[in-house]
């Protein structure tokens, strides 16, 4: 009894101190067998080995290959077998890596200071965190400080045992409010279902040998499984010998994967055409929603090489894509596609000219490419910069707290946009005849705003302003050495077309129950559900009422549909979203071969992307034209 007691089986030796077994050093004899590792032990001073129970195997892995997997149908041997180590390190490090890339890239200045995402915070997901933090605090603590903790960390909690039942609670959290605040397709669902990789290789097999036994028949199996021909187990004993050849290319190619995988995220020097104000391909930087675009104003312009003619084109025109307007790359591809398809329209020897005004991570509106330079001739190239491409005015980034502040003084009837423009480079406006309040205020630097029909102009300094006048076209030229910073405030009409919309209403009221004695006018017709007469203009007002009509009709809707329509509607959308990415991938792979005819190609994308008829009832009255010119 006491500290001296021998461990039960274990006998003592006669010569041996006291207590020596409890207090022995184990000896570890390997014998390489079928299942990996058969485990003898010695104790000190005794008379030899004495085996115990062999531990659970310690192989590889220990998951098997399903038996309608690829390579389980060519290769019978590997149906419900061991699968090799690099095949489950090679997934694990991909996941690994796209959590903690995604973490440095959140180490941006931006992001920490809360730039990045802004209005996240106001989305009902985060309803929660305002019952006790601030809108402001919200998306500077959950939103960024959470996201960034989340990205750097899941990584290594998913890896070890004690710490994964947390992550997996985390990131299954984090992937499902991903896929209900953004559109990125079946992203979420991947990483949902790629988090089971971490896990030990069996829980499969514990899985569906828990399921009902007439579920088990198209289940993999519950046996354990065979010995691979393509595992190494180890040990002396082991079947084989030491590595094959094929064993030390598989652990070669896992090496070089992982460094591949590591180094493209930083290779930008390399690929230096593809960075604008962030650095490209986007595909391979996991610098996921770091950056939030919003554009102000994006005008194209063709003129013909023989006769001098200018003209415009709708934005998008010809294309499905919406990430032109921010990739040189792409709106190379655009304008040369513009300069192949114009001559249909009797435009011969197309020059294109982008003029995209965008906002980064709430900075000034600018200029994203030169306006002067026709694209359809410019250089590009994927290994040097980009010179048409306009610098990102960093220097302004300490304004963002200063605008914030100006637009917090303007009162809820009054928009702001801030504008910063390059030397040399000026700003045509037009100014709507409903926008009559609208002022021009310098904040940095000195323009010249030029009034294209009065055939005047004014200059004005930092600090100075104007009234603009409505209807007409004016030009801001920025003629101080240094980028001008300005800003347009407009007194919106939102009180006046408030007050048009409740006029319509009490109208179709008041029609409706017999009290309206006068005819209503063609154009207001359709606000009764009648079409609009051939050749009747469409009024402007009519049609935001109707538009807003059917939007609180859906709304209404919504909010008294039962519990199984509204399921209905969740996996109707799921469906359709993943039913989109199966097909677009398939054209992917499709156009690796080769590339359909143009109409052929947006025919198919046009079929992926139709979300059935809750899309037919969401599109505008009239289609889709044909391009605008």
């Amino acid at each position: 009894m006491g500290g001296g007691g021998r461990e039960p089986g274990v006998p003592r030796s006669a010569g041996g101190p006291r207590g020596a077994a409890s207090r022995g050093v184990v000896t570890r004899v390997l014998r390489g067998t079928d299942n990996g590792v058969t485990v003898a032990w010695s104790p000190p001073f005794s008379g030899g080995p004495v085996p115990c129970p062999p531990p659970p195997p310690r192989v590889p892995t220990a998951a098997p290959c399903p038996r309608r997997s690829l390579d389980g149908l060519l290769r019978p041997q590997k149906r419900n077998a061991h699968v090799p180590l690099w095949n489950y390190a090679l997934l694990r490090a991909q996941i690994f890596i796209v959590y903690f890339i995604a973490g440095l890239k959140k180490l941006d200045a931006d992001w920490v200071g809360g730039y990045s995402m802004g209005s996240l915070a106001r989305h009902w997901l985060f309803a929660p965190f305002r019952l006790v933090l601030s809108e402001e605090m919200t998306s500077l603590l959950v939103v960024h400080g959470g996201g960034l903790a989340l990205d750097l960390s899941a990584g290594f909690l998913l890896f070890f045992d004690a710490t994964r039942p947390l992550a997996l609670v985390f990131v299954t959290y984090f992937h499902c409010m991903n896929s209900q605040l953004f559109s990125i397709g079946c992203f979420p669902y991947t990483m949902l279902a790629s988090s089971g990789l971490f896990c030990h290789p069996s829980w499969p097999r514990r899985l569906c040998a828990r399921c009902p036994a007439w579920l088990r028949g198209v289940l993999p199996s519950t046996r354990p499984p065979q010995p691979s021909p393509d595992c190494h187990y180890g040990g002396r004993g082991a079947r084989g010998g030491g590595l094959r050849p094929r064993q030390h290319l598989a652990a070669a190619f896992t090496l070089l994967y992982v460094l591949e995988q590591l180094f493209l995220p930083y290779s930008h020097f390399i690929t230096q055409g593809y960075n604008n104000w962030t650095n490209g391909l986007y595909g391979y930087s996991w610098d996921m929603m770091v950056h939030s675009r919003f554009h102000q104003h994006v005008k194209i312009t063709y003129r013909d090489g023989l006769t001098g003619e200018v003209g415009y084109l709708k934005p998008g025109v010809f294309t499905q894509s919406r990430r032109w307007k921010d990739h040189a790359d792409m709106l190379k591809q655009y304008s040369s596609c513009l300069s192949r398809l114009l001559p249909r329209y009797n435009v011969s020897q197309p020059q294109i000219y982008f003029d995209i005004w965008v906002s980064i991570n709430d900075r000034f509106q600018q200029r994203l490419v030169d306006p002067r330079v026709d694209l359809v001739r410019a250089p590009w190239s994927p290994w040097r910069p980009t010179p048409w491409l306009l610098p990102l005015l960093l220097e302004l980034s300490p304004w963002r707290e200063r605008l914030q502040e100006l637009e917090s003084r303007l009162d809820g009837h009054t928009d702001a946009v801030f504008i910063a423009d390059f030397p040399g480079l000026h700003l045509e406006n037009f100014v709507s005849e409903d926008l009559g309040n609208t002022s021009l205020r310098v904040l940095r630097g000195e323009v010249l705003v030029e009034l294209v029909e009065q055939h005047r102009n004014r200059s004005l300094r930092e600090g100075e302003g104007m009234q603009l006048p409505a209807g007409q076209y004016h030009k801001v030229h920025t003629v101080s050495p240094e980028p001008s910073c300005y800003m347009f405030y407009v007194n919106t009409t939102a009180l006046a077309l408030e007050r048009n919309l409740t006029r319509l209403q009490e109208l179709r009221e008041r029609v409706r129950n017999g009290t309206e004695k006068e005819p209503l006018p063609p154009e207001l017709r359709p606000i009764l559900g009648e079409p609009l007469a051939r050749g009747t203009p469409a009024d402007p007002v009519v049609t935001a009422f109707l538009r807003r009509q059917r939007r609180l009709e859906e709304q209404s809707r919504r909010r008294e549909a039962g519990l199984a329509q509204r399921l209905r509607r969740f996996l109707r959308k799921k469906f359709y979203l993943f039913r989109r990415s199966a097909l677009m991938t398939c054209i992917s792979l499709r156009m690796a071969l080769g590339r359909p005819p143009l109409q052929q190609l947006a025919e198919e994308v046009a079929f992926a992307n139709w979300r059935g008829e809750e899309e037919e009832e969401a599109r505008p009255e009239g289609g889709q034209g044909g391009p605008e010119l």
